[in-house]
């Protein structure tokens, strides 16, 4: 492992990561643990609205803490669940989950463990 900065001043989004309706700013997490641990800020892209539809994902760990705006998503057997600026939601492995709405101003931080890991969609 090495050190790592990310500084505010050298931000670059890019629109490419899980959903198009999402831009992506790597932290440079991913480069300094050799793919063990991913952390990126992800935000609403301006004019863009979508939701994910039911899925979870194969990983060790995963987590967000919403800095602006809003997101809502649909847990299986917990229910629906609103995050808000402040919130720190943790996804344990497998759960199911849908996206359901969020706000146009929407950032998060997100973790996870591995940097890699492999999204399943689920069939109604």
């Amino acid at each position: 492992m090495k050190f790592s900065v990310s500084h505010l001043r050298d931000a670059h989004f890019e629109p490419r990561g899980l959903r198009s309706f999402f831009e992506y700013r790597d932290l440079g997490i991913r480069e300094a643990t050799g793919g063990k641990v991913l952390a990126h800020v992800i935000r609403a892209k301006p004019g863009a609205s979508g939701v994910t539809g039911a899925h979870f994902h194969k990983l060790d760990f995963q987590m967000f803490y919403v800095i602006r705006g809003w997101i809502e998503f649909d847990y299986q057997g917990v229910g629906r669940v609103r995050a808000e600026a402040g919130s720190c939601v943790h996804q344990p492995p497998g759960i199911e989950h849908d996206e359901i709405a969020h706000s146009d101003d929407l950032e998060l931080i997100e973790i996870t463990l591995p940097a890699e890991f492999e999204t399943v969609e689920v069939e109604s």
